[in-house]
């Protein structure tokens, strides 16, 4: 979690990401990419535009120390030509609190603030179960109804406690959470995207604003825009198996045999009973309905592609 300061913020976080910071209102937050000079992905990230004269940028947690490196050099060359802008690693923790519609009904009770006008995407500073100083975000990573809670770390364990004092909260490991994000049809870096995708590769155009689109004026613009014109060779799509007693597909599994491409996460679903996978096939081959055949433990197995999500979302819109 980084806190950028500074009348010239919005210019150095427009310079690195793809997203329209600018038109982000006092407490909204959006997902955006860092690029790279090639179109890569060096990361996804939450970046909000807080009331409290800040940008919020929450990376991933692998990614951390590549981003601090790029975000601390590009602020350096801005400050060298007089631009205002400084950086703050905040040291809080980060508790996510994930699931329809008991989420809310929870947090509720530990909290001063009417939860219901906190829409998707948008954030707070607020106290949470007696513990001040917290920032909500409702958002997450599970396709859910949900919130991030950035906490003073000494009072982290402190609130996790009390959370899980209700009936309803429970601890989710990370295989729970996978399954979640990918139903949701949710990208994990490292797996789905990294810095040899593009957003037009991974369907991820709709970070793009419009200005930034006309203005392309940040990392890999010509690369991308490019791809748009052009259309990407290969596209992230979604499959789904036939059941799921026969394994799943993991990550680099291979496609057959007339679609060429690769699996970069798999794993059974929950809520659909059945495999489902996330990879890449050549564009002409990309559309929902496209039967093809996938390698599980060495041996291969029918699957069709379908459209995005595999489960529809609950991301809450307050009126």
């Amino acid at each position: 979690q980084t806190l950028v300061y500074g009348r010239d913020r919005v210019r150095f976080m427009e310079s690195l990401v793809v997203g329209d910071i600018a038109e982000l209102k006092p407490g909204q937050g959006t997902l955006t990419l860092l690029t790279n000079e090639k179109g890569g992905i060096t990361d996804d990230l939450i970046v909000t535009n807080t009331s409290e004269d800040y940008l919020y940028v929450v990376s991933n947690a692998a990614c951390a120390d590549k981003d601090l490196a790029i975000l601390r050099d590009r602020a350096a060359q801005l400050q060298a030509t007089g631009s205002d802008v400084h950086l703050e690693v905040s040291d809080n923790a980060l508790l996510a609190l994930q699931g329809s519609p008991s989420m809310a009904r929870v947090l509720q009770t530990g909290l001063s603030d009417d939860l219901a006008k906190l829409s998707f995407m948008n954030s707070i500073t607020t106290t949470v179960f007696s513990v001040p100083g917290c920032r909500v975000t409702r958002c997450g990573y599970t396709g859910e109804d949900g919130v991030e809670i950035s906490v003073p770390a000494g009072r982290a364990v402190e609130l996790a406690e009390k959370l899980l004092s209700v009936p309803d909260v429970w601890l989710a490991g990370l295989a729970a959470r996978d399954s979640l994000r990918l139903e949701a049809g949710l990208c994990l870096y490292g797996n789905d995207i990294d810095e040899t995708v593009t957003p037009a590769e991974a369907g991820l155009m709709w970070t793009l604003g419009k200005r930034r689109r006309a203005a392309m004026d940040f990392p890999g613009a010509a690369v991308i825009m490019a791809q748009v014109k052009e259309k990407p060779r290969r596209r992230r799509t979604l499959s789904c198996g036939h059941g799921m007693g026969r394994g799943w597909p993991a990550p680099h599994t291979s496609l057959y045999p007339h679609i060429p491409g690769t699996v970069t996460s798999g794993c059974p679903s929950p809520c659909l009973g059945k495999n489902i996978a996330m990879g890449y096939v050549e564009a002409a081959h990309s559309r929902a309905g496209t039967e093809l055949t996938v390698e599980v433990r060495k041996k291969q197995h029918p699957a069709v592609i379908t459209k995005m999500p595999f489960v529809p979302t609950q991301y809450y819109m307050a009126k």
